[in-house]
């Protein structure tokens, strides 16, 4: 398979980790990315489309031998659907199995229809007695989910009862229903499952951070860093994750007529017995979670992907790097609020093999490099020790001059 040419889709930090990865790769030779970013220009040919009608002409005429869907929005479009009717293969699921993301109401049903563990919930809509159900989860923090897509924005855990009744009413006006969830306690963790007919990879568990400042505090953010392996996900854990959770929902969703292909993103809650629950589905690779995931997989990203994406992922013997990784995200000021763009980006190291910058919102106006979303950058590394990784990553962020920018001093706290 030398030689294969690859379309990424999508044009934030996990597609130029994505790029990285398969440039690495024997079995690439040519990668494409639209819309991509400044950093996937680098080793990639950028293309500005980003509507799932431009991609598939794009991917045609192109005669790309596969294609990688980052983002979940173009799966839940019909990308994956619409390739395979030209018989382009995809990783990435299609539309019907990427409602595992674009329903949180359906992820639920799902779940309950295959006794995967997951929080109790009530399904509120406006003739719901909202203040009744609030009551049912009082004593603890309200868990409410819009049941769109919503970039990662449409999820409110919150003490303050008004707040919540407000978020739900809201939710109920814009979207006609809305999710209220049981509170679970524990630790999160990350699992990324690489999925297709023939069966099931699990990748190495990870932790994100989701709040903008240090100790978890402040708003809610798309991820302001991220490592792996994280130590919550013990092997107890594992086993029973595998067993409660991967593997009845790779049955379950092997058995389609068009079986999911692709990476199946579990969050999950790991209580104080170390029993697993499913926060959420995902139908892509986590951002950040993907740049500090793809660096630990030893095997050739390029021929795993393209298995995945042709129910051959049984036959693939996939190894890992015994090593820990650990992300850094640069944000632009006032992320996650809006932000200003187009501001200059200085300094910039060079990577290595073992430290690199991703790119996430970034682009190139006349010859210079200037910030072009909230999460601009992100410093990552490996290394033997997640210390090591840490001082690594964090040598890479603070060297880079971008006015008004911040980043997280303690991303993995948990572990260190």
């Amino acid at each position: 398979m030398a030689g294969m040419s690859v379309l990424v889709v999508g044009g934030g930090g996990r597609e130029h980790a994505l790029c990285l990865g398969l440039a690495r790769s024997e079995s690439i030779g040519d990668i494409h990315c639209a819309p991509g970013n400044a950093g996937t220009a680098e080793i990639a040919t950028n293309h500005a489309f980003s509507e799932v009608a431009d991609l598939i002409h794009l991917a045609f005429q192109l005669d790309v031998d596969f294609v990688v869907a980052g983002p979940e929005a173009p799966l839940c479009g019909g990308l994956a659907d619409q390739l395979g009717n030209m018989d382009i293969p995809c990783f990435g699921p299609v539309a019907a199995l990427a409602r595992l993301e674009g329903s949180k109401l359906h992820a639920k049903q799902v779940m309950a229809q295959n006794n995967v563990p997951t929080a109790d919930f009530h399904v509120l809509g406006k003739d719901s007695d909202v203040d009744s159900a609030l009551d049912s989860f009082a004593g603890r923090p309200w868990v409410v989910k819009r049941d769109v897509l919503a970039g990662g924005k449409g999820v409110v855990v919150t003490d303050d009862r008004s707040e919540a009744r407000q978020f739900i009413q809201d939710s109920i006006l814009s979207d006609g229903q809305v999710l209220l969830e049981d509170f679970l306690p524990g630790e999160e963790a990350s699992m990324l499952v690489l999925m297709d007919g023939s069966g099931f990879v699990c990748l190495p568990a990870s932790q994100d951070h989701k709040r903008e400042f240090e100790g978890d505090k402040g708003r809610n953010t798309g991820g302001m860093g991220a490592y792996a392996p994280a130590p919550v996900y013990t092997e107890e854990v594992r086993k029973k994750t595998i067993e409660r959770i991967v593997e009845p929902m790779h049955k379950a969703l092997s058995s389609r007529r068009v079986p999911y292909r692709g990476v199946l993103y579990v969050g999950l809650m790991i209580d104080e017995n170390n029993d697993p629950y499913v926060v959420e589905f995902n139908v892509r690779f986590g951002d950040p979670e993907c740049q500090i995931t793809i660096p630990l997989i030893a095997s050739d990203l390029g021929e795993l992907l393209k298995a995945a994406a042709t129910d051959k992922l049984s036959s693939q013997n996939v190894e890992f790097h015994d090593k820990c990784a650990l992300t850094v995200v640069l944000a632009a000021e006032n992320y996650p609020g809006s932000v200003d763009k187009g501001r200059r980006i200085d300094c910039v190291p060079k990577s290595t093999l073992e430290s690199w910058v991703n790119h996430a919102g970034t682009k190139v106006e006349n010859g210079q490099l200037v910030s072009n979303g909230g999460r601009v950058l992100s410093c990552t590394a490996i290394a033997d020790t997640l210390g090591d990784a840490a001082d690594k990553a964090y040598a890479l962020v603070e060297n880079i001059e971008l006015a008004g920018s911040h980043f997280r001093r303690d991303i993995g706290h948990r572990a260190l």
